[in-house]
């Protein structure tokens, strides 16, 4: 008997790139109905593209009844969580059959200092970021003068950096020049990323409604490419600019699968939004968006 299953239609260099962050505005979806629509989006055509459900560490104990009929270490996790909070979010994740922990976003509270980060990381965790049975730990780089030196810990200690590229006000997105010496510098320490926020579309956009200068997930993808092959910050930040369909398709085109080492994903409210772009911009199959309907393209 054939296999009934869709193929797999997700190239290598999309694989796992959308993080399903459902819960967070502007989506702000219900738990009860994020967590069957996560469920749903890991068996469509488009699963290879899904990365982990993202949810405060606070909620983390709501999954166990809405989890329960799952089999064990089927739900894929990865909680937002203060760094104080590192050791609490690991036991409570560990209490739900269902859940596997898979990351840790964590945020560095006001007054913390950078070199105090990964001490306290390693004292929480024990199991060095190394190993391979290690939880993959996303650390939300601070906007000021603790970038540098927290990049520098991260890299010299196997700890992932996360960058926030927008939110619910203006002053939450970071400029191309910003993130483009954020990417950099993320780069030259060696450190993989993630990004959270405000990434609605693939490319550079302005938002209809709010006025707010979004970034594109596709624009991060080539400037990180460009980094990795010895970009300087003014050639980033002109890529990252960029609103050409055209020019930014053809450039993720020639993308190799690597770049995914460094930019490992983004957050994202909807997986059909993006998925759906992607088809529309030909990177993408058709087929991997038959079984899509949170949107319509």
């Amino acid at each position: 008997m054939s296999d009934p299953r869709p193929p797999d239609v997700i190239p290598p260099l999309l694989a796992g790139l959308c993080d399903d962050a459902a819960l967070f505005p502007p989506g702000s979806l219900p738990l009860e109905e994020a967590v069957p629509a996560h469920v749903a989006h890991t068996r469509g055509a488009h699963a290879p593209l899904v990365g982990p459900f993202v949810l405060a560490a606070e909620h983390i104990g709501r999954l166990a009844g809405l989890t329960a009929e799952l089999p064990p270490g089927s739900f894929d996790l990865s909680p937002t969580v203060p760094l104080p909070g590192v050791r609490n979010a690991v036991t409570a994740a560990a209490r739900i059959p269902a859940v596997r922990l898979v990351g840790l976003e964590v945020t560095v509270p006001d007054g913390v200092a950078a070199e105090a980060v990964v001490p306290a990381l390693a004292d929480a965790l024990g199991a060095p970021p190394d190993r391979s049975d290690a939880v993959t730990v996303y650390v939300e780089v601070p906007r000021d003068a603790r970038r540098a030196p927290l990049l520098a810990a991260l890299g010299a200690s196997g700890y992932l950096a996360k960058f926030r590229t927008g939110g619910v006000r203006a002053d939450l997105y970071p400029d191309e020049a910003e993130l483009a010496a954020a990417i950099l510098a993320a780069v030259r320490a060696g450190v993989a990323y993630k990004a959270t926020a405000g990434l609605h579309h693939a490319l550079r956009n302005t938002d209809p409604e709010t006025g707010f200068e979004q970034h594109g997930f596709l624009n991060l993808l080539t400037a990180t490419g460009a980094a990795l092959e010895g970009a300087g910050a003014d050639q980033l930040a002109a890529l990252l600019a960029d609103r050409d369909e055209g020019r930014v398709a053809a450039r993720v085109r020639a993308l190799p699968p690597g770049v995914r080492d460094c930019f490992r994903s983004f957050g994202t409210c909807s997986i059909a939004e993006p998925a759906i772009e992607l088809v529309r911009l030909g990177i993408l199959p058709s087929e991997a968006v038959t079984d899509l309907t949170e949107v319509r393209p």
